[in-house]
């Protein structure tokens, strides 16, 4: 009876540490998305200005979140408001950037916003605005997937539960085995 005891209080202890360990914020990845998808960052058709907006609504930022602006002879500036609504890039929050390649890393909750430094462009439909949702706030399991070029990054923390599992029902067995040799 007390072996029997010992080992169902093993279990619920082991479900509860992997309940605790699979719902905790720090195991969600951050991901990276490709501004635009396929399209890239570049100067919207005249009848799509809203390209950026629609790509944007299909997708849950996080904080610790990377946005990857890729893009030729242009230019990517991380602006407020103000200058969002007015494509007004002459006072950027940061540098502006005319890389080709340009990774930001959505560091606060609250709303990020990206324009061309080109006022033609950006009023052309050529900004981004992201809302970035921090994690304590958020439902891990409706995370959108990231389009992105290393799409297995955050597969690593989906193995993390499984190999837990696996440990738990290993030393289980162990266990459990061992109590009926003792016995």
């Amino acid at each position: 009876m007390f072996l029997m005891a010992s080992f169902t209080s093993f279990c619920f202890a082991t479900l509860f540490i992997l309940a605790i360990t699979t719902s905790s914020p720090a195991a969600t990845a951050a991901e990276e998305f490709m501004v635009g998808g396929d399209e890239g960052w570049r100067q919207p058709a005249a009848n799509d200005t809203e390209m950026y907006t629609r790509w944007a609504s299909t997708v849950r930022f996080h904080v610790g979140d990377f946005l990857r602006f890729e893009y030729k002879n242009d230019s990517v500036v991380v602006v407020d408001k103000w200058g969002y609504y007015h494509c007004n890039s002459t006072h950027p929050i940061s540098a502006v950037f005319d890389d080709g390649n340009t990774i930001f890393n959505l560091g606060r909750p609250g709303p990020a916003y990206f324009v061309s430094s080109d006022p033609v462009r950006c009023k052309n439909g050529q900004r981004l605005m992201v809302e970035v949702i921090s994690l304590m706030h958020d439902d891990p399991i409706s995370r959108s997937p990231a389009p992105s070029p290393f799409s297995g990054a955050g597969s690593n923390f989906l193995v993390m539960p499984q190999l837990i599992f696996f440990y738990v029902v290993i030393a289980s067995a162990s266990i459990n085995n061992m109590y009926i040799y003792v016995a």
